[in-house]
């Protein structure tokens, strides 16, 4: 069972799984690919019955939870609601796991950090600087003190284009931008270690049949600002490096605090899982390949 099936990592973990593994979508918004084994369930998260209902109805092996309130500025200006989506559906599917004996995949994210050192392993403890990251840090200790087969997974940035729809891809909407002619501005100040979204869909689908209990980090090998990513996509796309620029610091009080040095260490990863975890260029070029955008 996948929560946010019609969004953008969602998507692709779909798109990745064997055609012979049935997979329970759960998306209120209407998506049309359709495929034998794929079943799509309009069942709104905060609708705890009608969420135990479907977990009665299904009983699933496996649970991955992908569907967040992800829009740091908004879950800052929204606390409640941020509270709500990613805290209290998160303990709400927890206990519904327990119930089923279920294994539960958890996406967390890398901003669970505050930056300051970067490489992160699985054993730096957490220090969020906003109330997404708050968020992501209380459904880590819900999902692991209630499930007793769970796995927390905090993807580093993902690169890579939508399966479905739009999604929340940053690949997609800079090639929209520079597509109709725009400069694009990006941080020079936050760094992380992107992974592709076929590689993370993946290592998600390995991790569904693997034993494996713990937090995971998934990212790729290389730690990159935003900026230079930016300008390495760019140019790989057939444009100069000069349609990006570097995004000046917001004015203070205008967006919530990002942590600066969220790169994160993969070398648990690499010790077991079987997915190969990739360079940037590499992972790029397998996210574009995928989708048929070659090079010009």
């Amino acid at each position: 069972m996948l929560t946010g099936g019609g969004g953008f990592v969602a998507g692709n973990i779909i798109g990745q799984s064997a055609p012979e593994l049935k997979v329970h979508a759960i998306e209120t918004r209407e998506v049309s690919f359709r495929r034998n084994n794929l079943s799509w369930h309009a069942v709104d998260l905060l609708d705890t019955p009608a969420l135990k209902s479907l977990f009665d109805h299904i009983r699933p092996d496996v649970v991955v939870h992908a569907a967040a309130l992800s829009d740091i500025d908004f879950c800052e200006a929204h606390r409640d609601q941020a509270e709500r989506v990613n805290v209290a559906v998160t303990r709400v599917l927890a206990e519904l796991c327990r119930e089923m004996n279920s294994r539960m995949i958890y996406f967390s994210s890398d901003s669970v950090f505050d930056g300051e050192t970067g490489n992160y392993s699985e054993e730096n403890e957490p220090q969020p600087l906003n109330v997404y990251a708050r968020t992501k840090v209380d459904a880590e200790n819900i999902v692991a003190h209630t499930v007793p087969d769970w796995v927390i997974v905090r993807p580093s940035l993902v690169l890579g284009l939508p399966a479905f729809a739009a999604g929340n891809s940053f690949l997609w909407r800079m090639m929209q931008a520079l597509q109709e002619g725009n400069t694009v501005a990006f941080p020079s100040e936050e760094i992380r270690s992107p992974i592709d979204v076929i590689t993370l869909s993946r290592a998600i689908l390995e991790l569904a049949e693997h034993d494996y209990k713990g937090y995971l980090h998934l990212s790729g090998n290389d730690a990159l600002s935003r900026l230079a990513m930016a300008r390495r996509i760019a140019r790989r796309l057939g444009y100069e490096e000069a349609v990006v620029v570097d995004k000046k610091p917001d004015v203070e009080g205008e967006r919530a605090r990002r942590p600066r040095d969220v790169s994160l260490s993969n070398r648990r990863a690499k010790q077991i899982l079987k997915t190969p975890l990739r360079s940037f260029s590499e992972g790029l070029d397998l996210a574009l390949t995928h989708k048929g955008v070659e090079r010009p």
